[in-house]
């Protein structure tokens, strides 16, 4: 590729509301799902431990919104997805799962009940538009479906300040929104849904506003954490972090070829609900097994595991390593990837520039702040 064509490129990646104010903190930019997103500013390990210790605020505006509305919205989204949307009620969420007819995730992703005729999901900006025509194509006429991603700024305010440090801007106490509960409320003046979930194993806050007020409530979370050592986190320490806690990431542990039962995530298959998209397949594979686990590790030799790294039990190969970091809570080499169903937990190695590095098969989550010297 030309000079020209790598700049064109680049040019044509899309920018958060928050560009701006990211190049004038300082942060590192890079192409992420099409976007021009911070990756770390200062440093990444200060960050992620600025989120288990204190706070963090991201900027995670690249992740998509899709709405789906009508009389019919509540079926429509109990077919679309795996987990039991009719416990839902107004002002809650949940963690589902898109799945196509064989199982395969389309995508994961939170889903917001607003009302029993209006829901939103909350999507990953790798498959917003994909998941959208997925939405679409599978409700037919049944509800209405709208891609709002562009109506909506997200921040994440992340840490075991967090809650003191939003009260602080909020017109509304906080607390009063418990675990995967949501509520329309003012943060610096600005209407705004903020949810209760978090991706990073801390309490936290995710926060959806129109972009044009998004500078003003970045801004205002940072200088209302500034006395308890708040932290704008990029990219780095959102995988680093999640990691920690063993939670997947699509296009890793999660695609159209890998089903929420090989990814461990059986609990959010509601198989008790008369059908939805993937259901056969998906009771097949909790009835009678899979393939393929998938497992964590610690390494025990030098090393950093990455996703592509063959995962080797006795010598031989296992499997294939899909997600791997040095965890800064944790100081050691931490992993994940699917392996052979069946295969043993000793013996295992990770196959890093040619080498066998001997790795500890573990169940995550790595990271609970009782591990931690």
């Amino acid at each position: 590729m030309t000079r020209h064509g790598r700049a064109l490129l680049f040019m044509e990646l899309k920018k958060t509301p928050l560009y701006e104010a990211h190049k004038a903190l300082g942060a590192k930019i890079v192409s992420f799902a099409g976007w021009q997103m911070p990756v770390q500013y200062a440093s990444l390990i200060e960050e992620h431990i600025a989120v288990r210790q204190r706070c963090g605020l991201f900027d995670v505006s690249h992740m998509g919104e899709i709405e789906v509305s009508g009389r019919d919205a509540l079926c429509a989204v109990e077919r679309l997805t795996t987990n039991n949307a009719s416990r839902l009620i107004d002002g809650s969420c949940q963690y589902t799962l898109l799945c196509n007819e064989k199982g395969g995730v389309v995508d994961d992703v939170f889903l917001y009940r607003i009302s029993k005729e209006r829901f939103m999901f909350c999507v990953n900006a790798d498959n917003s538009d994909k998941a959208y025509e997925w939405i679409k194509k599978n409700t037919a006429n049944a509800a209405n479906v709208k891609n709002l991603s562009d109506a909506y700024a997200q921040l994440a305010l992340q840490g075991p300040f967090s809650e003191r440090i939003l009260a602080r801007v909020s017109e509304t106490d906080p607390s009063a929104i418990k675990r995967n509960r949501f509520a329309l409320i003012k943060v610096c003046g600005i209407e705004t849904l903020v949810s209760r979930t978090g991706y990073t194993g801390e309490d936290g806050f995710e926060l959806y506003l129109k972009p044009e007020g998004s500078e003003k409530v970045w801004s205002g979370l940072l200088q209302a954490g500034k006395e308890d050592g708040i932290l704008p986190c990029g990219l780095g320490a959102r995988d680093t972090l999640r990691l920690e806690m063993g939670y997947p990431l699509y296009g890793h542990e999660l695609s159209e070829e890998i089903t929420p039962i090989e990814a461990g995530l059986s609990k959010y298959v509601a198989t008790s609900k008369q059908d939805f998209i993937g259901k056969g397949p998906l009771v097949r594979q909790i009835n009678e097994g899979v393939s393929k686990n998938l497992i964590g590790f610690f390494m025990e030799d030098d090393g950093i595991p990455r996703q592509g790294y063959r995962i080797l039990s006795d010598g031989t190969p296992a499997g294939e390593v899909t997600s791997g970091t040095f965890s800064p809570s944790m100081r050691r080499a931490i992993g994940m990837g699917f392996v052979a169903a069946g295969c043993p937990g000793e013996g295992l190695a990770i196959e890093i520039r040619g080498k066998a590095r001997k790795a500890n098969a573990v169940t995550p989550p790595f990271y609970a702040k009782d591990k931690v010297k």
